[in-house]
């Protein structure tokens, strides 16, 4: 329970930081909205932790083992120093076209995992079906890395799941309300304490 209460912890920060920051920003985010956000995550969630689990069965547990530890530290790691990377996009989007990829029917703008607010592209302040699975997306590539190092040692994949739901809905709302206290825009960075939990989580998993 401890360490699925971590990882879907550590994995939350971004959500609560980006509530924060529509908070601020006075841009609201219907229950329908948020429930979008959150069903997106955790099915990234679901997904990776599905491929590792598969991919488990061909390797022994303690390769496994010390892959998961190797994933799960490496990304803490960069967790740690990301708002140097999001400094960047952000400073390179401001010269330029945005940074932008096709993912199925969706353009995926990577501005938004560097500014989650520019999901709110028709400046309505309020944010759409549309423009919450833009967010999701972004809001999930850690997920993606996360949990599959995670499954590749043993997990409660159920728990974890409802944990990565309820968690995410109460996150962005509790960000989005604290945000609306805030008169003018804050600039809050956690990405260094998720860092800090996945470490953490990582040695675990290799104790």
């Amino acid at each position: 329970m401890l360490e699925s209460l971590i990882l879907v912890l550590a994995l939350c920060i971004d959500t609560f930081v980006a509530g924060i920051a529509y908070g601020t920003d006075r841009i609201k985010i219907p229950l329908s909205s948020n429930i979008v956000i959150t069903t997106v995550c955790s099915l990234f969630l679901a997904l990776s932790l599905s491929l590792g689990s598969l991919l488990k069965e061909f390797m022994s547990p303690s390769f496994a083992s010390i892959l998961s530890f190797a994933l799960l530290f490496s990304l803490g790691v960069l967790r740690l120093f990301e708002s140097f990377f999001k400094s960047y996009i952000q400073n390179f989007s401001s010269i330029g076209a945005p940074l932008t990829f096709k993912l199925f029917d969706f353009k995926f703008v990577l501005e938004i995992y560097a500014n989650e607010t520019k999901a709110d592209y028709d400046k309505s302040k309020t944010l759409t079906i549309k423009e919450s699975v833009y967010l999701a997306v972004a809001l999930s590539i850690d997920s993606i890395a996360v949990g599959f190092g995670s499954s590749l040692v043993s997990f409660d994949f159920v728990q974890i799941l409802l944990l990565s739901f309820n968690i995410g809905i109460l996150a962005l709302f509790l960000g989005v309300n604290i945000g609306k206290k805030f008169i003018e825009k804050v600039n809050i960075n956690l990405s260094w304490l998720s860092g800090a939990m996945l470490v953490c989580l990582a040695i675990i998993r290799l104790i």
